[in-house]
């Protein structure tokens, strides 16, 4: 197929694959030989015979504070404050290591007497803190890290320096993906990404084309690529726990994969917003990274997760305005809007995970610029038929520093979906567009527990600070592990 862009069969779209593997996560007891940067914890309370010369520089101890003496190695000394650090405050101190000295690759931090919360979101923070994809740059945008070592010998900092190294790794790769451009991550180079590493990270793998979507009577996402000149694909991964760790439940997670949305014969306008829709595919992308960790975390619950992926383009073969589709379960749906087009592609995957007759179905998407609106840049929405599972969602947000806000449900946004001639229609109202958003999603997933996560806002980086890097955030990848590890 000729394209106006051509890409290297060769190009790794994900880089952060092999960066981020290959850091030497270590715990020992000394200061390791070859550090060019050393860190040290001080709270604020800390008897130090040097307090007076900190303090006269203005360096207390207290939390979020940052002081660097040069030499061979740096020493670095950050502010704990006066109680002790939390997953969430240790991810930021991490990150203020990493941005001490820029350019220092083999880091040490000295620890203390902590936990194996604290030795995570350290290792976290670093990391992701010096993330930049640079495929197509001449010069990296950040010097890369090499090596962390945590100065400690307790087993429980060792258990959570690996945990922090892996679950960086997801949402490193997730940013990977939704910061690839368009003609670079199209559908069927997502699809070959997928079988040619996924088996490395013990998963199953099944790619399905055009015409098995179309046989299976996947209306949606056959709808949604009608006017693209690259076909669509299900990527479809499969975590099998070992019997060891086993729990006996199964959860299904659906990403919405599109590549690249110009919003179809309903086209977006000309501007940043535009520019930005190569990261529609952000939800895929968070559930395709968090599976690459689950067996090495040994994740209790068998996953099963559909990724949808194609592009939404105009053409004269493109889905039309006031067209109606059917999708797998014989819904029938009128398309007011052929930019509403991430709930038809997923709806399928949905129905599909039904099938399957699991614990639960998580689905994760930039679904409404409407969740945007009503809680910022910062906070992602969730909604859902079953509050235990909202809830546990709600944890493992404010657990990862990746917020969710609950948006209401019920029969008045349903309501908004009646149509005269289907049984659905893919737009609600002009208001609350994100809850009958959700509403459409719950009509197929019938009666298994099941929750929403609209990331629309969050997908980009607003405010880049600390380990929230500019550029396309990785939002949900982490989260999605965190629920899969509580699940129960």
């Amino acid at each position: 197929m000729t394209r106006a862009i051509p890409v290297d069969d060769d190009f790794d779209p994900v880089p952060a694959i092999a960066r981020v593997r290959a850091i030497d996560v270590a715990v020992v007891p000394d200061v390791p030989s070859g550090a060019d940067a050393v860190a040290v914890l001080v709270g604020a309370s800390a008897d130090r015979a040097d307090r007076g010369d900190l303090e006269a520089v203005g360096f207390s101890g207290e939390l979020g504070q940052r002081h660097t003496i040069a030499g061979s190695p740096a020493t670095i000394l950050v502010g704990t404050g006066s109680g002790a650090l939390d997953l969430a405050s240790a991810r930021d101190a991490g990150a203020s290591i990493a941005g001490a000295v820029p350019g220092a690759v083999a880091i040490a931090i000295e620890l203390g007497d902590v936990g194996a919360d604290v030795a995570q979101g350290l290792v976290e923070g670093v990391i992701l803190a010096r993330y930049s994809w640079d495929v197509l740059r001449g010069t990296p945008a950040r010097t890369q890290v090499e090596s962390i070592t945590l100065m400690s010998s307790s087993d429980a900092v060792a258990a959570g320096a690996r945990r922090g190294h892996l679950k960086a790794l997801a949402t490193a790769v997730s940013r990977d993906l939704a910061n690839c451009p368009p003609a670079h991550l199209t559908a069927v180079r997502w699809a070959a990404l997928a079988e040619r590493i996924a088996p490395d990270f013990g998963l199953d793998v099944e790619i399905r084309d055009r015409d098995w979507l179309l046989a299976e009577r996947c209306g949606g996402i056959i709808a949604v690529n009608g006017g693209s000149d690259e076909e669509p694909r299900l990527i479809t991964l499969t975590y099998t726990p070992d019997e060891s760790v086993a729990n006996g439940r199964h959860v299904v997670l659906v990403g919405k994969g599109l590549t690249y949305d110009s919003g179809g014969l309903a086209i977006k306008p000309g501007d940043v917003v535009h520019a930005m829709m190569k990261n529609d595919m952000s939800g895929g992308g968070a559930v395709f990274a968090s599976m690459l960790v689950l067996s090495e975390l040994q994740v209790p619950a068998k996953v099963t997760a559909h990724i949808m992926c194609t592009d939404n383009m105009p053409s004269g073969t493109a889905m039309k305005m006031g067209d109606v589709i059917t999708h797998r379960d014989g819904t029938t749906v009128e398309v007011l809007n052929t930019d509403a087009e991430g709930r038809l592609v997923m709806a399928d995957a949905i129905v599909m995970g039904t099938e399957a007759e699991p614990d639960a179905i998580i689905d994760i998407a930039t679904l409404t610029g409407a969740c945007m609106r009503a809680l910022g840049t910062d906070i992602a929405g969730v909604m859902g038929t079953d509050q235990a599972l909202v809830d546990l969602v709600r944890a493992a947000g404010e657990a990862t520093s990746e917020p969710v806000w609950q948006l209401p449900m019920g029969a008045n946004y349903r309501a908004e979906l009646d149509s005269d001639v289907a049984d659905l229609k893919n737009l609600g109202g002009m208001n609350a567009g994100a809850s009958s958003a959700a509403e459409f999603l719950a009509h197929f997933a019938k009666d298994v527990p099941w929750v929403h996560i609209d990331i629309a806002g969050v997908a980009a980086t607003a405010n880049p600070t600390g380990w929230k890097t500019r550029g396309m955030s990785g939002f949900g990848a982490r989260l999605l592990v965190d629920v899969l590890e509580r699940f129960d």
